[in-house]
């Protein structure tokens, strides 16, 4: 197992906003993270990179074999974690190439990335700074390609996107977690959260988790359950768990 989220309990100044969470992604797996604004989605991620605010009260967060609970958010990126967030800063005074060529050193490398995601002509602005939401987005995925993490954790990628930016967005996502120039073990996994699902139809997923209240209330196939949030909403998924918890979706009809 690649990640193995147990019992998961986290508080951000004195209030809890994961609880009892458990979630495990394998090696080579991509799964969803879906819910409400609100839920804990983004929480997790900043939990799993080690943020100073996100305090772990219960529970254990094991990557590649190793509890990274305590460890520092560069102790997690050198294992091989890497993140892409929903609102990255604005960098004054670095450009992103600058940034890049800390991460890479072939230059060819940088601008061959570049050019597919249509950001060549940002290479020599400071980071974020002017940028637009989809550029921003671009930009986010661009560095994280760069890094080739083992564990691609992606906050929001499709939203506030429009159409030409989710298809150059989907399609760099597509291709850094289905890398076959990687064994099994070396391929990357993904956990993408995202509130209506639209990255679903870039990126080829295992199977999708839905999160409210900080809690994963309900797992199944990506297809199914992101049809059905998209024609129910998450009211749904809210009946549906009270209904027959503990819930695992398997398709039913509604």
């Amino acid at each position: 197992m690649l990640l193995d989220i147990r019992n998961l309990t986290v508080e951000v100044e004195g209030k809890t906003i994961l609880k009892n969470l458990s979630l495990s992604i394998g090696f080579g797996e991509t799964v969803l993270l879906m819910g409400p604004n609100g839920s804990g989605k983004s929480s997790l991620i900043y939990t799993l990179m080690g943020h100073p605010r996100y305090i772990v009260k219960e529970g254990s967060i094991v990557f590649k074999g190793k509890d990274v609970t305590s460890m520092s958010t560069e102790e997690r990126v050198k294992l091989g974690l890497g993140a892409a967030l929903q609102f990255p800063p604005k960098v004054y005074g670095i450009t992103l190439r600058a940034l890049a060529k800390k991460i890479v050193k072939d230059e060819a490398e940088i601008e061959a990335l570049a050019s597919s995601l249509n950001l060549t002509n940002f290479l020599d602005r400071e980071i974020n700074v002017g940028f637009s939401g989809g550029e921003m987005k671009r930009a986010e995925i661009f560095l994280l390609l760069l890094q080739k993490p083992s564990l691609a954790l992606l906050d929001e990628p499709d939203s506030g996107v429009d159409v030409e930016n989710m298809v150059l967005v989907g399609n760099a996502i597509g291709r850094l977690l289905s890398d076959s120039s990687r064994t099994a073990v070396e391929k990357p996994s993904g956990l993408i959260v995202t509130h209506l699902g639209y990255i679903s139809r870039y990126v080829l997923t295992h199977r999708t988790y839905i999160m409210q209240n900080g809690r994963i209330i309900c797992y199944g196939p990506t297809e199914n359950l992101v049809n059905d949030v998209l024609k129910h909403g998450f009211d749904w998924c809210t009946k549906c768990y009270g209904d027959r918890f503990p819930c695992t979706y398997l398709g039913d009809k509604v």
